[in-house]
């Protein structure tokens, strides 16, 4: 085990010593801290400068323009940390000032690598307590002197603190740097922060932590930095009614008395060595129901007490223990800690967090209920859990060297998630979906000349906002499509055992991408009559350093095969440079006539491949299974033939690919690659369809032409058209389910039961919009009985709101207030924003900036939502330009989803007029910023440039054809 954490006698004796004294150092503390009352807002950058300095003339520190150190975001390679000593004591009640604060110290070990007469250790938001006149006190760990500290402070723009010593550190000493310091306990999601809610009537608080990517550094001063992993040694102090939980087990538990309160000091065992941004701890009231060990490991699940006790946690812990045995088998490795505590959070910015050993989640990502919960929030906990748990291996075993390569993280979990939840629920089938949320997805940014490439330069993502702008559908969905492509041209087995031979060479340890293509290069050469045209890092390369993917063009009638860089508006932008000159080695695997064949490589622009030839009734169908990231174009007469063969046995033509066929048309019409006639043939087939993801390939391709075409006489014809559509689709459900009673056996007949209700109530089809209206309104009379089926609710729920008025708004509202079921919540959140009431909807803004209506968690979706309501459109869109200032200061400054609000509140635009508005609200706001969402703003112009050009030259078009069609 000592090997494992990677401590020497040294430290081990220093984290002893410091374990027995922080509670004795904690009480003294506190007593000082207690005695001075908080003036202003704890951290805030103001304070921060007024406090930060013991040299007046080094009081602030501009945005980095200077060569200094301590101007640049990156940490210099001078010191590296090998342990940590953290105490915290929250507090759970507001201070004389309204305030919740925590106050704790913190001692570091670290190493000098190189001599240097500087210290610098992130540290953000946080007041420091001067120790000798200085915001720290530096030791050395053998107890040599040390150089004298000439003086102090923090800077507020890169976010550390500085010291500046007489001397210089002596090369290969070890040093501890112990500061105190206090925080505001705050409700921002970032960091340390409070989480706050209500149960049986009474408020209850819970502190909790996030901290990636870059938050560590305001719940104490650390080396931020993914690579500088370290053993954290966590004692928490907290009320004596509260339970505290951290990455470790704990440890030791003993009831104290400080400045009169009292209180109970909890200790945890130190950490694996691992980055700061996995660091977690939580005190809270919570319960946990605690699963039957697996092979030794202590796995719980713990929420708000009733949560526990309506067994809403119940199916997150049993389908834990067999993921944790999934993974074990897939990378042949034991998962590395002795135990494995998951946390449903009331209040919680990302879906899900995979600190280890303590995976943070939003409620509606690890709490089901059966009889409450649809299928869909089923399929949400099991794959979010996939995907958190695979991270316990690939991320926190072995982390990336630098967040340009957070795909490395990212984008593995998002692949093989949807392994571990197939093994844990085998009958959904759930590995096909990859092809919906993940490839056809990212495809519609990676198509945009603004998207950036998987792996980025590292001198290219330094500042937090940067580093947030890496974790985008890029690298999570691109990331795992490349991974699914790569697995598929080695074969599984091959794959594993790279991986396998990978996690045990770096186990504890932080990489880059090129370590792993060489363990899987030995894999390759290590496994008989497995061949591939060149090595791993060869062929990987082009597709994580090129922005980006190739569209593939096959014309049968020559078997010429040719590449280029798919752009959905080539005309309009500039192609940035290309060190592969935008040149893929692309695995194609194909089929003839139904008829799979040998995979063929295409490595050059343009190639020809003879068995791809034909004439008379055969077809080609490239990219089966669609196992690669590119599309594909044919020659007319190819995309003839499958047409014929959609419409005469669809079956011949693989489902998964059936999807394909329509995606790809759609898309490639969009680029003006394809007759947008001839890609709406695609759906012609439909009313024959029975299968769920053709259905929802479509069914996204043409909510585009709604969104763009919803303010035009085009909406007319092609509502008419979809409705002519799913006709079929809703008489199929009504009668398999007897007339709705009972639900489809699979999942993905769940899911189209839905997609079939829903498209045929938003179309105008009669017999759904009384079936909808007649459960809300027996809902309504008899609130306490439910009658919808839970898959039901959502489509139920939307069409109540929006074919009623106040009386209905209301009644949803109130429900929601009361609702004690996550998911049940989010389904009422949704629907409230579905009213054609102006007024309501404005009403329901103003409660999106009121965090006790609208949680600040679903500040930005709830207005997304609204977005996405033709009525309430404009309405967001004047209501975010209103308030940006507002929104991004309390929203949005590091958070990963404002660039989620940026993209989504100019979903509908396609003229030149709003366009302008968006550039217009651009530069308006230059000065306040945009954070991390700077890169979707680029994105959200350059695909309302093409929307633009493309409604011109095709609005007449759509017109005369869905209005032939739909007759």
């Amino acid at each position: 085990m000592g090997k494992m954490y990677y401590i020497s006698k040294n430290v081990g004796l220093v984290l002893l010593v410091l374990a027995l004294s922080a509670l004795l150092t904690i009480i003294a503390l506190s007593v000082a801290y207690n005695k001075e009352r908080v003036k202003n807002r704890v951290g805030t950058r103001n304070q921060a400068v007024a406090n930060s300095t013991t040299d007046t003339s080094n009081s602030s520190t501009p945005a980095p323009v200077s060569k200094d150190p301590w101007d640049q975001y990156r940490l210099p390679d001078l010191l590296v940390p090998t342990s940590y000593n953290v105490t915290l004591w929250p507090r759970l009640e507001p201070n004389s000032d309204g305030l919740f604060i925590f106050t704790g110290h913190s001692a570091v070990v670290f190493k000098c690598l190189k001599a240097t007469d500087l210290v610098l250790i992130h540290s953000s938001e946080l007041n420091h307590t001067l120790l000798d006149g200085h915001h720290a006190r530096l030791t050395r760990l053998d107890g040599a002197s040390v150089p004298e500290i000439r003086k102090s402070w923090l800077v507020v723009e890169t976010e550390y603190l500085v010291l500046q010593l007489r001397s210089s550190l002596a090369q290969g000493a070890f040093y501890v740097l112990y500061t105190e310091f206090q925080g505001e306990l705050a409700d921002d999601l970032e960091g340390f922060y409070r989480s706050e809610y209500v149960e049986d009537g009474v408020k209850k608080v819970v502190a909790t932590s996030q901290m990636q990517a870059t938050y560590a550094r305001k719940a104490f001063p650390c080396f931020d930095e993914p690579a500088m992993k370290a053993v954290f040694s966590v004692t928490i102090i907290h009320d004596r009614d509260k339970v505290a939980l951290s990455n470790g087990r704990q440890m030791d538990v003993t009831d104290a008395v400080v400045d009169d309160t009292a209180v109970r000091v909890t200790t945890f065992e130190p950490t694996a060595r691992m980055s700061t941004y996995l660091l977690a701890f939580i005190v809270s009231d919570f319960s946990y129901k605690e699963f039957q060990q697996h092979k030794g490991v202590q796995v719980r699940v713990w929420a708000r007490r009733k949560a526990i006790e309506d067994g809403q946690g119940d199916y997150a812990l049993n389908v834990t223990g067999h993921i944790l045995q999934f993974y074990e088998r897939y990378y042949n490795t034991a998962y590395p800690l002795p135990k494995s505590d998951q946390v449903a959070l009331p209040d919680f910015n990302a879906g899900a967090m995979e600190n280890w050993g303590l995976v943070m989640y939003r409620e509606t990502a690890l709490l089901y209920e059966p009889g409450r919960s649809s299928m869909g929030n089923k399929d949400r906990v099991m794959t979010v859990i996939a995907h958190e748990l695979a991270h316990q291996w690939f991320g926190n075993l072995v982390t990336m060297q630098w967040w340009n390569d957070v795909w490395l993280n990212e984008g593995f979990a998002s692949y093989v998630e949807y392994l571990g939840a197939d093994f844990a629920e085998p009958t959904w089938n759930i590995k096909d979906h990859i092809v919906l949320h993940d490839i056809q997805r990212v495809m519609s940014v990676d198509s945009l000349a603004s998207s950036h490439p998987l792996s980025r330069r590292e001198d290219e993502v330094n500042s937090p906002a940067e580093i947030s702008e890496m974790f985008s559908s890029v690298s999570y969905n691109k990331g795992s499509a490349v991974l699914r492509m790569l697995s598929s041209f080695l074969s599984e087995p091959v794959f594993v055992k790279g991986l396998s031979s990978y996690l045990k060479a770096f186990a504890f340890g932080s990489t880059t991408c090129s370590d792993l293509w060489d363990h899987l290069q030995k894999a390759v050469e290590n496994t008989p009559n497995v061949h591939i045209p060149c090595t791993v890092r060869d062929i990987m390369r082009r597709w994580t350093l090129q922005i980006g993917f190739p569209l593939v063009t096959i014309d049968t009638r020559t078997g010429n095969i040719t590449q280029k860089h798919f752009l959905v508006d080539p005309n309009s932008v500039v192609e940035r440079p290309s060190q592969f000159n935008y040149t893929w080695f692309v695995p194609i695997q194909w089929m003839k006539t139904g008829v799979e064949q040998q995979q063929y490589w295409l490595l050059h622009k343009t190639d020809t491949h003879t068995r791809m030839r034909v004439s008379g009734h055969h077809w080609v169908l490239a990219n089966t299974n669609v196992s690669g990231y590119f599309r594909v174009n044919y020659d007319v007469d190819n995309w003839n033939r499958l047409f014929s063969v959609l419409e005469t046995d669809h079956q011949t033509i693989p489902t998964i690919n059936r999807g394909q066929i329509i995606d790809d048309a759609f898309k490639l019409a969009r680029a003006k690659i394809l007759d947008t006639t001839l890609a709406l043939r695609t759906t012609k087939y439909l009313s024959r369809e029975r299968e769920y993801i053709p259905w929802q390939t479509a069914l996204s391709n043409l909510y585009d032409y709604f969104v763009v075409f919803d303010r035009t006489a085009v909406y007319g014809p092609l509502q008419a058209y979809t409705r002519k559509l799913i006709q079929p689709l809703f008489e199929h459900f009504k009668t398999t389910t007897r007339n709705w009673t009972i639900v489809p056996e699979t999942i993905n007949d769940q899911y189209n039961q839905v997609n079939a209700l829903h498209v045929a109530c938003s179309t105008g089809v009669p017999a759904c919009r009384e079936l909808t209206t007649s459960w809300f309104k027996q809902w309504m009379d008899n609130p306490h009985h439910n009658p919808i089926q839970p898959d039901l609710r959502g489509t139920v729920y939307r069409m109540g709101i929006e074919y009623g008025g106040v009386e209905e708004w209301d009644f949803v509202w109130t429900m929601l207030k009361n609702a004690t079921l996550a998911s049940e919540e989010s389904r009422l959140r949704v629907a409230l924003a579905c009213t054609k009431v102006p007024w309501l909807l404005n009403r329901y803004l103003e409660y999106t900036l009121d965090p006790a209506k609208i949680r600040k968690q679903d500040t930005i979706s709830t207005i997304l939502y609204i977005s996405r309501n033709i009525v309430g459109a404009p309405l967001a869109w004047n209501f975010v330009r209103a308030r940006w200032s507002d929104i991004f200061q309390r929203y949005g400054k590091g958070s990963f989803s404002i660039s989620g609000l940026v993209s989504g509140i100019a979903m509908r635009f396609s003229t030149e007029f709003e366009l302008q508005e968006l550039q217009r609200f651009k530069e308006e706001n230059l000065r306040v910023g945009f954070g991390s969402a700077n890169m979707a703003l680029e994105q959200t112009i350059e695909r309302i440039s093409a929307n633009i050009k493309w409604v011109t030259e095709n609005k007449a078009r759509m017109l005369a054809w869905f209005s032939e069609q739909s007759t």
